[in-house]
């Protein structure tokens, strides 16, 4: 006599849209970190130069090489005569960047992605 359940699937359905809409969010979020992290980085320097920390420090010195990078072309967009305030209009500049940019790589993953 063959089993009843022979025919019958196992019952368990993959719901490929919700596991879409996750991977989706997880990328528009790993976006979103991204953006955080380098704005981090940004803000670290501007407290480290504002605040005359010790330059030989690794922290500072990690901030400092990144914040070079980070900057993309911010770091010499105002010329104040006081060099701590050129550090913090110009970087700070560049870390509200990075937020605005990764919030709207975020949102276009999600628009494309269909998450929403």
């Amino acid at each position: 006599m063959p089993d009843e359940d022979e025919g019958k699937k196992s019952g368990s359905k993959v719901d490929w849209r919700a596991a879409k809409d996750k991977v989706v969010g997880l990328i528009a979020g790993i976006a979103r970190w991204i953006g955080l992290i380098f704005a981090l980085i940004l803000v670290m320097h501007v407290i480290f130069v504002v605040g005359d920390a010790n330059p030989e420090n690794g922290i500072v010195t990690f901030a400092r090489d990144w914040s070079e990078t980070l900057s993309v072309g911010f770091k010499d967009l105002f010329a104040p005569a006081d060099p701590k305030l050129s550090v913090l209009v110009n970087y700070g500049i560049a870390a509200l960047f990075w937020l605005v940019v990764s919030s709207i790589v975020a949102k276009i993953i999600r628009r494309v992605g269909g998450a929403g």
